[in-house]
């Protein structure tokens, strides 16, 4: 096959896979709606046009043209119509609640079938199951990649020594740890004296010794070693928030090594990925931005800015026809599926419908509400009517929709290049 056959296969399987994921994030409100003994009356893979349906008993199962998502139908989502003021945005509400109770049966009222009419615990449960579908599904790519590759960490071992500080000039000033007689391979146990076990601390503490003496002790063929002191050497360097600082400089790079990774460190790099979600998803607006002013100015993209599914499969497309080892290769493709299904779980719990996290705050709140009643002994205010909130759920769908149709255009005309 050529390159750009293996480019396209791998593009079209990760897409394929990402529609998996969207499909087990609707079986996860699906199985426990069921369980809870719920009416769903549809469970479709997409939006818009049919393209392929089947009725197996009260549920209709099925595949739409646009492939951005899907849903479950849950019957009884809007309570029943209660009486107030006639204003415009009841009679939106209103207007919505009677197209559902179209399909609304006495029956189904008498058995308790409605969606409004279970616990809140269980409805809680309904909408954060296809979240925690995700991040299921997240977990198992990241530990099987983790445990049978592993994950690449920096290490202590010296990779490359820089012998000038500048290597520009015209006289080489040794860098501190060409000065000392540092070599490849060495393993750094110690600076000044002190302990560090990884790079990190190390790299923390050679740019706060600014330009005072340097020592080191190695590990170098399997003896340790004292290194001599040498001059330290200070250089000034731009921070990411713009501001300029001095830092110590030793002169080198750090190696790297793979190492495996068990289910608890796995965990502890989901968190940090989902910090990393949360603050790209309060940016997305702005990143959006920023993408269509790169795409009109013809400016490369940056490798930062986000993706759509589309720009996803492509990058892990060209990940499959890259000249690299066939484990490595699958480690990023599964990872980069990993991480598309934790970002996707954790966009889910916008509290903002239609994502999943609007129902989540709207039980919350409905918690709160019933709470206060009690205390104050008054009577039960029922369940929060989230049939007003369709004025908020329609600007965040048109938003999202412009924000998803931009990116996919962007990922057309101007991709990101990752090398």
């Amino acid at each position: 096959m050529s390159h750009v056959g293996v480019v396209i296969l791998g593009a079209v399987v990760f897409f394929a896979l990402i529609l998996v994921s969207v499909g087990l994030h609707e079986v996860g409100h699906f199985l426990p709606g069921k369980g809870f003994h719920v009416k769903i009356l549809q469970f479709f893979i997409g939006f818009g046009k049919n393209l392929w349906s089947t009725q197996r008993g009260e549920t209709q199962y099925g595949v739409k043209m646009i492939p951005l998502g899907g849903y479950v139908r849950l019957l009884g989502m809007y309570p029943p119509k209660r009486e107030g003021k006639n204003t415009w945005l009841k009679r939106l509400a209103d207007s919505a609640r009677e197209a559902e109770w179209e399909d609304i049966t006495e029956a189904d009222i008498a058995s308790q079938r409605l969606f409004y009419q279970k616990p809140l615990w269980q409805r809680l449960i309904i909408m954060f199951s296809g979240v925690a579908m995700n991040l299921l599904l997240a977990f198992l790519l990241f530990a099987g990649v983790n445990l049978a590759y592993g994950e690449s960490v920096v290490t202590t071992q010296i990779a490359s020594v820089q012998q000038c500080v500048d290597p520009a000039a015209a006289t080489c000033e040794p860098t501190p740890a060409a000065a000392m007689g540092l070599q490849v391979g060495d393993d750094v146990q110690a600076f000044n004296g002190v302990d560090y076990g990884s790079w990190a601390d190390l790299t923390a503490a050679v740019r706060a010794n600014g330009g005072d003496p340097v020592q080191l002790r190695v590990v170098r063929g399997g003896q340790t070693l004292e290194l001599p002191t040498v001059p330290g050497h200070a250089s000034t360097v731009t921070e990411a928030d713009g501001t300029t600082v001095q830092v110590g400089l030793l002169g080198v790079t750090a190696g790297q090594a793979m190492v495996r990774v068990g289910p608890l460190d796995t965990v502890h790099q989901m968190w940090d990925m989902t910090a990393q979600a949360v603050t790209a998803i309060v940016a997305l607006p702005g990143s959006v931005v920023t993408t269509v002013q790169d795409m009109v100015g013809g400016r490369p993209r940056d490798l930062n800015s986000p993706i759509s599914i589309v720009g996803a499969s492509v990058i892990a497309g060209d990940v499959v026809a890259a000249d690299a080892p066939v484990e490595a290769r699958a480690a990023f493709y599964l990872r980069l599926l990993g991480s598309i299904n934790l970002f996707v779980g954790v966009m889910n719990l916008i509290p903002l419908p239609p994502f999943d996290g609007g129902q989540i705050a709207a039980g919350i709140y409905e918690a709160i509400r019933r709470g206060v009643n009690k205390l104050r002994r008054r009577p039960d205010p029922g369940p929060a009517d989230t049939a007003r909130l369709l004025p908020v759920t329609y600007i965040v769908v048109g938003l999202f929709a412009i924000m998803g149709a931009v990116l996919v255009i962007a990922d057309i005309i101007n991709p990101v290049a990752l090398g």
